[in-house]
């Protein structure tokens, strides 16, 4: 590895490390386990940089896959699936989110399975495309669109309020 590559390493660390962080404390509710995660995930990048071609994607994008197999593999391993609690976050939202919503949406959120809570985590946090989720899941963009519109009207149909109550 030569000095330029670490160079572009580290440009890259100061780049994208918070939004992996983020991405990762979402899905796994562990501050240690995420900076592993994200670690790992440069580590990973060092390691396979060489596979990576930005004619098919971002570098974004190829960094979100990393992480999110990481991710993936780590819960398998500690068996937290049950402890997900990624939360729903729209950072261009007028009125800011109460903490009595963001439990509901947290507590609402782990009713989903987490394939399509990946793409509602990408899409209303990451702010990421379509294209650019199915590039990171490795999945085709029909398959993305799916996933979204099935999460969206599950989260409807799980916020929905009944007025007669």
């Amino acid at each position: 590895m030569s000095l330029n590559d670490n160079i572009q390493v580290e440009e890259l660390f100061t780049t994208y490390h918070q939004q992996i962080y983020q991405f990762t404390y979402r899905y796994t509710q562990d501050e240690g386990l995420s900076y592993d995660i994200v670690q790992d995930t440069f580590i990973k990048f060092q390691k396979y940089q060489t596979n990576f071609d930005p004619s098919k994607s971002h570098i974004r994008t190829f960094l979100f896959r990393i992480a999110y197999q990481l991710t993936m593999t780590k819960l398998k391993r500690r068996n937290k699936f049950k402890k997900l609690l990624p939360f729903l976050y729209e950072p261009n939202q007028e009125e800011p989110v109460s903490l009595e919503e963001k439990i509901t949406i947290r507590t609402t959120l782990q009713h989903l399975p987490p394939e399509q809570r990946a793409v509602i985590i990408f899409t209303y946090y990451h702010d990421l495309s379509q294209k650019e989720i199915a590039a990171i899941l490795q999945i085709p963009i029909g398959t993305v669109k799916s996933r979204l519109h099935s999460s969206l009207k599950k989260l409807k149909d799980l916020l929905e309020v009944d007025d007669d109550e």
